[in-house]
């Protein structure tokens, strides 16, 4: 009995610990131009939340440009972890989601095409989770301007 339990808790802190010592992307990426203002429409706009696995700040917006999305992450930050993913979903906890793609930096301003015309009163959170483990790092919902 004793030994199950050290293994269980050995378990449960590899998965915790893997979640947030590995490193995540190791390149800058070239910030997205400034939103045209004149041709772009800022759709839905939410603050960043902590998750349960990690930290994160800065603004999420969706925009509309030439009938094309994308999700924009302003004034950007999130704690680093092992395989990170950008989605948008249908609720907070990811179960019904659009995976945008890799996460590009732990921090600064970026852009995410959206494939498609997705239902934005539907698909309402964006997330920042690390797909290996299952675990959320954060979350903003997505309100509309």
């Amino acid at each position: 009995m004793k030994k199950l339990s050290s293994i269980t808790i050995g378990v449960f802190l590899f998965i915790a610990i893997a979640c947030k010592k590995e490193s995540t992307p190791g390149s800058t990426p070239v910030p997205p131009p400034p939103i045209d203002t004149s041709t772009s429409a800022i759709k839905y706009t939410g603050m960043f939340e902590n998750g349960p696995y990690g930290t994160a700040t800065g603004t999420a917006k969706i925009v509309e440009s030439n009938g094309k999305y994308s999700l924009r992450l302003e004034g950007f930050r999130v704690s680093s972890g092992p395989d990170l993913k950008v989605y948008i979903s249908k609720e907070k906890q990811p179960l019904n989601f659009i995976r945008l793609g890799n996460l590009q930096a732990l921090s600064g301003d970026q852009a995410y095409s959206i494939p498609g015309n997705p239902d934005f009163m539907e698909y309402r959170y964006a997330l920042i989770h690390c797909e290996r483990f299952n675990h959320l790092f954060g979350s903003a919902l997505l309100m509309e301007k």
